[in-house]
């Protein structure tokens, strides 16, 4: 199939009328997104079972009754429960407790320090095979973090001031997302930030919002409306992610940085702060 540059997209057996200046061809429908498909929740079974009856009677004062936190932090979201195995990592804090906190230690088994892991993490599971999450989330329950840390890290290693402004484009960025979505806004951006530098043969250079690209065809949108499309072959291209720094440093951060940068980023409420 042949591909023309700056075509208008017809749908068939559609008369097609010539593109002019002033009214520009327009882009072809981009497919609809995929039905995204709920995962199942995850059994629990028996040794689940133990787990929060034991996790009821031992931890959830402080903890929470579902583990989210409450006197004590949330142990959804904590890196110890994401890395324990069987109760290896959890084991040590519960048999030793941690004084500085206010936590005791606990006398339970190494039986039931897995059963409440196991507990936990199908909690975690659950929670990610939900996409029923609130949009009244408490912003308390993210707001972990030191936010005069997290601005020292933004204006300074995390490069975050490289594309980004607290006067700027986040300016009350925290008053346009409940405080949920803005912190999956940080961790998994959406929309096309893709640009793409197109060079002809003939040396004309054509740049524009990259619309598609494979090895056999490429598609750019220009400042005008404009869509283009050619043969890979025939032209060079160049391509700009502007989301590729970011998935970098998403790569990098630490929890505590992310909550710490989170924490700063929902201080951004007025204009002009």
């Amino acid at each position: 199939m042949a591909i023309v540059a700056t075509a208008a997209v017809r749908r068939p057996q559609e008369q097609q009328k010539p593109a002019t200046a002033a009214a520009p061809a327009a882009a072809p429908n981009p497919p609809k997104p995929l039905k995204k498909q709920r995962r199942p929740p995850p059994a629990a079974d028996a040794q689940v079972e133990r787990g929060h009856a034991q996790f009821t009677a031992s931890c959830a004062f402080c903890h929470g009754a579902d583990a989210t936190g409450a006197r004590a932090p949330d142990l959804l979201r904590s890196p110890i429960v994401a890395h324990d195995v069987k109760g290896n990592m959890i084991g040590d804090v519960v048999h030793n407790g941690r004084p500085d906190k206010g936590m005791p230690a606990l006398p339970l088994d190494d039986d039931q320090i897995a059963d409440i892991a196991a507990y936990l993490h199908w909690r975690i599971a659950e929670g990610l095979s939900s996409s029923e999450v609130p949009q009244g989330y408490p912003a308390e329950k993210l707001l972990t973090g030191n936010a005069q840390a997290g601005k020292a890290f933004f204006e300074g290693a995390g490069g975050c001031t490289n594309c980004h402004s607290a006067t700027g484009d986040l300016a009350n960025v925290s008053g346009k997302y409940s405080a949920i979505d803005l912190e999956a806004q940080m961790l998994y951006p959406e929309g096309n930030f893709r640009t793409a530098k197109v060079t002809l043969a003939s040396g004309e250079v054509v740049e524009g919002k990259l619309n598609h690209l494979d090895e056999f065809s490429v598609a750019v949108t220009d400042a005008n409306g404009w869509y283009h499309a050619y043969p890979r072959k025939e032209v060079e291209v160049e391509v700009t992610d502007k989301l590729a720094a970011h998935r970098a440093m998403l790569d990098k951060l630490t929890q505590k940085q992310m909550h710490d940068l989170f924490a700063y980023v929902h201080t951004l409420e007025k204009e002009g702060q």
